[in-house]
């Protein structure tokens, strides 16, 4: 086994020398975040109120504190733009090009969130002068935005597959056309209507209410709800979801 040997009270000189040779850069954390509307998959903009870039429409970021680590400064920032915790929010990727940010040299961890579009504070939207735009219209964005949002859209896609995720943007009592309606809205494709729902009944992890919504058809609608605990258990028996 190899030791290093040094004198203890060289160590703090050294070890200030060598970081100060090195470049010091901004860390920042991005968010993607989405919503959806009942009919399309929505994200959530801010018009950007301060220079580089002031007036263009942005994703939520901020920077990293030096007391927090970046999980905690996204959870932070999506807090002071929605008033929401523990919402569902997964790290995407990080982007560090040089020229990517025209104010200084910064490095971004995006995220991407999902939120229920009835549950966040409007007035804390409106203070951020923030703006739900259809993932079929999204605006120019500053720097590499428009990249993160192709980039979580791919990975929302990918794992809606294979995990039950899209829950998280749906009211907590659904029905089959609303949820149906999901999952056309995040592939952009039209799902056989009787396939859908005959595949997700089978799956088991949807509890039936006994209530009904009325609706523009001649029979109501049966209300449903994502039962957690039971696909957590199904997860333990080797369920494998998948749309």
């Amino acid at each position: 086994m190899l030791y290093l040997h040094f004198k203890e009270k060289e160590y703090p000189l050294k070890m200030k020398n060598f970081y100060a040779r090195h470049d010091r850069l901004y860390v920042a954390v991005d968010s993607v975040i989405f919503g959806f509307d009942g009919e399309q998959l929505m994200l959530l903009l801010i018009r950007r109120n301060f220079e580089p870039c002031k007036g263009s429409w942005s994703l939520m970021g901020g920077f990293v504190k030096k007391e927090e680590s970046v999980d905690e400064a996204a959870s932070r920032i999506l807090y002071a733009l929605t008033g929401l915790k523990d919402i569902y929010m997964e790290q995407l990727h990080c982007y560090g090009d040089p020229l990517r940010d025209p104010g200084a040299r910064t490095i971004s961890i995006a995220y991407y969130a999902l939120i229920k579009v009835n549950e966040y504070d409007r007035e804390r939207v409106s203070r951020h002068n923030a703006q739900w735009f259809s993932i079929q219209s999204i605006p120019a964005l500053v720097f590499d935005h428009n990249r993160m949002v192709n980039d979580a859209l791919e990975a929302l896609r990918q794992k809606a597959k294979h995990q039950p995720i899209g829950f998280e943007l749906l009211p907590e009592k659904f029905t089959l056309p609303q949820l149906k309606k999901l999952y056309d809205a995040i592939y952009q494709k039209n799902f056989d209507k009787r396939n859908f729902s005959k595949k997700i009944l089978s799956m088991g992890i949807l509890e039936r209410l006994n209530e009904k919504v009325k609706n523009h058809s001649i029979r109501p609608a049966s209300l449903y709800r994502f039962d957690r605990k039971r696909y957590k258990q199904l997860l333990k028996e080797g369920f494998h979801f998948g749309i």
